[in-house]
This record gives structure tokens, C-alpha cells and sequence, in this order.
């Protein structure tokens, strides 16, 4: 049962944090409220009235208005079209009044700092301006309720403020905000309060001003507190800890001076001297300049910046997807020359996309359909796919990444976003990589699938496969990795390693202006380095 006796109040003039795991009931409470579906049973009130809503425009009319984490406009419309899209302004004699649309929509975006031509299609926006584009919309209209389903996972730092300013002027005017995020400090600096869902059913209700956040993740993973306490917020390195200064660090991981792990921990992830992917001066024109660095195999290498930085043009340039108007690439000493997606894969290169819904997985095929749909070539013969290696692959993946479906063949599209996360690490580790790009792999997903997918990268790189992983989690960035290259407007900007990868420093790289030092871990040989 999707959701199981939930009880939930939202007060006005409040904002109202929602958390819980994929799959506890989030979402379906989200349709539920807006129209898309309808429940099996009990009371829907709106302003102390009686409610049911048939379809969304019905809710939307009756005040509720909802931003989605996967933006949800029209990408060939112009920004000014989706904004007001079903109540253009009309002229005298009924037709659209344009210029009163376009002036409308640039007055409403300058007060979110954008500066766009609302005649431009939204599909040439960056994933963040079209997020905040949908917010302009959602907050245009005249509204009771404003629904936020991970609106900062495509926002930059700037962008963010600008969210939590809007959010403080609808408090000021009395309209209540339902946060569904995932980010301990952006819930605790805006909510009033939270409820937590599990498995479909309420858990708790209550001000988030007093709830201990090891106890708010306990309510939402169902394990025991002092489990939490000592497995820390995330996965990565088994036991994290606060380092004396502020910043968590984990014991298990190996920064570069060998502490933290057994002797035969240490020699499985130390890298090899041989780089599994060597990137050369790449460059491409308004994008990337002169990008340098160097993967191995056993590693886990962190791209740090902010959004616009030129992180995910990087990862699409490794894997072939982004062509290059200079630099080389090299790959277990072999040039790449004329890099495609196809050459990338016959290189051993993988790459999981940062927009799993518009890149990734193909929402009307079944699970099993999605993890095979880049090794077909390989599970064919004279061009007829064996069924059985098929399913024995997806039997393989399904366990070890732990997919929560029905059945191989249930819809992908019906799965949890975590879920859907793995199923695209499926497709890409059944062709046996020998590197994997990963783009904000944890974006989006509940802290319980998080921890999931944490680990798995931590086992991958102990199995010896080079990883690259783009976060825009300053803590993911410090645990996970064993060093962060940091870019700035396409550039290089640093690069972090061993007792230097601190919140402090990395946070140091990303606010300066100016080049910063490497920081280097004893004991790395200059040569490693591909600069």
C-alpha cells in the first residue's frame, strides 16, 4: 500500500519540511494533494473545506501550486510561454497580448535575478535557470499551498539564497510551503516543522527546531539511534567523526597518508602508477579550458565546483559525449582519437548521466530491459539475444544493488528515484567497466538510498575501478573521495589531496578568485600528475 492511515497538516504562513527513504510515501502523498490521484479513503481539506480534485488544473485552481524536482515544462516553448502558460494575457479581441507577456515574465524573473529573453525556448536554459523558471511560474500564480519537491538540486549557491528569500516573502504572506528535501541544513535553516514518512505510513510530526538530526535520520531509515551514531550521515568509510574543526572526515577511507585502514585494505585501494584515463588539456570553446587530470584505477577522484563550473561538460568530454576542439585523452597508455559514446564504452569508459530522467533510463521499458539495454551486443549471437543471459545479468545486479521492483519486468518509470539510480549503475557495471564518470549520482535520493550508493562506489574502487564522482555535496566530496580536483568557469582551479581535502580548503578553492595552490598528500610521485 502506497500510503497506509497518513494523517498530515499544513498550517498557513508555515514552511513544512517532508522527509523520508524513496519509497516511504512522499510522492504519492504529493499526487494525492495535487489531483493525480485520487485515495481509497479518507478526508482532504483545503482552507477547512472539503476537497477532491479530479486532475491537477483542478487543484491548481483551487490554490495549489507544485514545483517538481524534474522540471516540468515545456522544453520547445519560449520562458515567457511556460510561465503563463494556460492564462496568457489577452488582448481586446481575445488573442495572446505578447508584449504584456513578455514584460510580465521579465518584471516576475528580475525578481528572482534572472536575466533572460522570455522569447527564448526553455530548452536552451541550463537545468538551473529552467528550475528556477518553473519556480516563477508556481509562485505567480495565486496561491494557497506551494509544493517544493527538491527545488535546490539544480541551484547554485546564488540561486539558493534567492529560493529562501521567495520562500521567506510567502511566509510573509501567509502561504503555506511543503519542502520535500533531503538536505539536513537547508531543512533546518527554512522549516518550521517536519513529518516523516516510512514505508507508506506517518512516523512523526513535530517542530524541527527541537528534533537532534541523528534522531530525525534514525525516524526515517527505522534503525535503532545508536546505529546512526556510529555509521554517521553517510556510508562512506564506515565510521565518520567530527575531526576537532567543524569537519566530518571518515576513519575508513585513506586520504593519502594511509591511516584508517589494515594493512590489506591499504594495498587494495592504493592506486596504480599507471593512470586507468589520462585527460590532456581538453578544451572546448565557452565551456572548457585547458582541463588536465588523471584517474586511477582503485581511486575515487572528486570534481568539485559550482554549477556552471564545467563539472558535467568535463565527465561528458571523458565518455565521448562532448566533442573537443583540442586535448588529448589516454586510456591504459592508448590514445583516444576521435572519441565517441560507442569508442568511450569499447574503451572500458562509462558514464552516469547527472539527468537520469532525460539521459537515462527509458521510462516505458521494464527494469530488466534498462540493465541490458547497453550490453545487448554482448548478450546476442548472430543477432539473436539470449533471454537466459539476460536474465541471469539482471538477476546479478538486481541483488547486488539491492533494486527494490516487483519483478524485473515492472516499469522503471514506476520505481522510487534511488531505485531508478541503481538500475542505470546496473546497466553500466554489466559491461565491466574499467572507468566510471558518475554526475551528482546521490542527487535527488533519500539518505537511506544515498548510503547505498555511497558504499557500492566505495566497493567498486576497492575492486580497483577507476571512479569520477561530481557532487555538489561539500561532505560527500571530503568522505568519499581520496582527492577533489576543483574547477572554476571551466577551469582548473585546484586540486585537493590527502589531509588537504578539508571543508575548510574546499570551500577556499571554490570562493577565490584566483588560481589555488595544489594541495598535495606525501609520498605522490610528480610524475603521476598529467600537468
Amino acid at each position: 500500500m502506497a500510503l497506509d492511515d497518513v494523517s498530515f497538516s499544513l498550517r498557513a504562513g508555515e514552511t513544512h519540511a517532508l522527509v523520508g527513504e524513496n519509497g516511504a510515501g512522499k510522492s504519492t502523498l504529493i499526487k494525492v494533494l495535487t489531483g493525480v490521484h485520487r485515495p481509497d479513503g479518507g478526508e482532504l481539506r483545503l482552507g477547512g473545506q472539503p476537497v477532491r480534485f479530479a486532475r491537477p488544473f483542478e487543484a491548481q485552481q483551487a490554490g495549489i501550486s507544485t514545483i517538481y524536482q524534474e522540471v516540468n515544462l515545456v522544453p520547445l516553448m519560449s520562458v515567457a510561454r511556460n510561465i503563463f502558460l494556460g492564462r496568457e494575457p489577452k488582448n481586446r479581441i481575445g488573442l495572446i497580448d505578447f508584449a504584456r507577456m513578455h514584460r510580465e515574465a521579465t518584471e516576475l524573473l528580475d525578481g528572482f535575478g534572472i536575466r533572460v529573453d522570455p522569447r527564448k525556448p526553455l530548452h536552451t536554459l541550463g537545468i538551473g535557470t529552467r528550475q528556477m523558471v518553473a519556480l516563477a511560474r508556481a509562485v505567480s500564480v495565486d496561491a494557497q499551498v506551494v509544493i517544493m519537491d527538491e527545488p535546490t538540486s539544480s541551484l547554485e549557491p546564488r540561486e539558493v539564497e534567492t529560493l529562501f528569500r521567495v520562500i521567506g516573502n510567502l511566509r510573509g504572506q501567509g502561504i503555506a510551503v511543503l519542502y520535500v528535501g533531503h538536505r539536513m541544513d537547508e531543512l533546518y535553516r527554512i522549516c518550521d516543522r517536519v513529518t516523516v514518512l516510512r514505508d507508506g505510513r506517518h512516523i512523526h510530526t513535530g517542530d524541527l527546531a527541537g528534533l537532534d538530526r541523528m534522531r530525525l535520520v534514525s525516524m526515517m531509515l527505522g534503525r535503532d539511534l545508536s546505529e546512526v551514531r556510529r555509521t554517521g550521515l553517510t556510508r562512506f568509510d564506515g565510521d565518520g567523526h567530527d575531526d576537532g574543526n567543524g569537519e566530518r572526515r571518515g576513519e575508513g577511507r585513506d586520504k593519502g597518508n594511509g591511516e584508517g585502514r589494515g594493512e590489506e585494505d591499504d594495498a587494495a585501494r592504493t592506486p596504480e602508477r599507471t593512470p586507468a584515463l589520462t585527460a590532456t588539456r581538453l578544451n572546448r570553446r565557452h565551456q572548457l579550458h585547458d582541463i588536465s587530470l588523471s584517474l586511477y584505477g582503485g581511486e575515487v577522484l572528486g570534481l568539485g565546483g559550482l554549477l556552471g563550473s564545467g563539472r558535467s561538460e568535463t565527465a561528458k568530454a571523458l565518455a565521448g559525449a562532448l566533442s573537443l576542439d583540442s586535448g588529448e585523452l589516454t586510456a591504459g597508455g592508448r590514445t583516444l582519437r576521435r572519441l565517441g559514446p560507442a569508442g568511450a564504452i569499447r574503451a572500458g569508459i562509462s558514464l552516469l548521466p547527472e539527468d537520469r530522467k532525460a539521459e537515462g533510463i527509458v521510462p516505458g521499458l521494464s527494469v530488466r530491459e534498462n540493465i541490458v539495454l547497453a550490453a545487448m551486443p554482448r548478450l546476442s549471437r548472430f543477432g539473436v539475444v539470449s533471454r537466459r543471459k539476460q536474465d541471469r545479468v539482471v538477476d546479478i545486479f538486481m541483488r547486488r544493488l539491492r533494486i527494490k521492483a516487483s519483478s524485473p519486468e515492472q516499469p522503471v518509470g514506476e520505481l522510487s528515484g534511488g531505485n531508478q539510480q541503481k538500475v542505470l549503475l546496473a546497466r553500466w557495471l554489466c559491461l565491466e567497466p574499467k572507468v566510471l564518470l558518475l554526475d551528482e549520482p546521490t542527487r535527488g535520493i533519500d539518505v537511506g538510498a544515498k548510503a547505498e550508493v555511497q558504499s557500492l562506489i566505495d566497493d567498486l574502487a576497492r575492486e580497483g575501478l577507476a571512479v569520477l564522482l561530481i557532487s555538489s555535496d561539500i561532505e560527500e566530496l571530503i568522505e568519499g573521495t581520496d582527492r577533489v580536483v576543483v574547477l572554476r568557469g571551466g577551469s582548473v582551479a585546484g586540486e585537493l589531496e590527502g589531509d588537504a581535502v578539508t571543508e575548510s580548503r574546499l570551500l577556499e578553492v571554490l570562493a577565490d578568485h584566483s588560481p589555488a595552490p595544489t594541495g598535495k598528500a606525501p609520498g605522490r610521485a610528480a610524475q603521476e600528475d598529467p600537468r
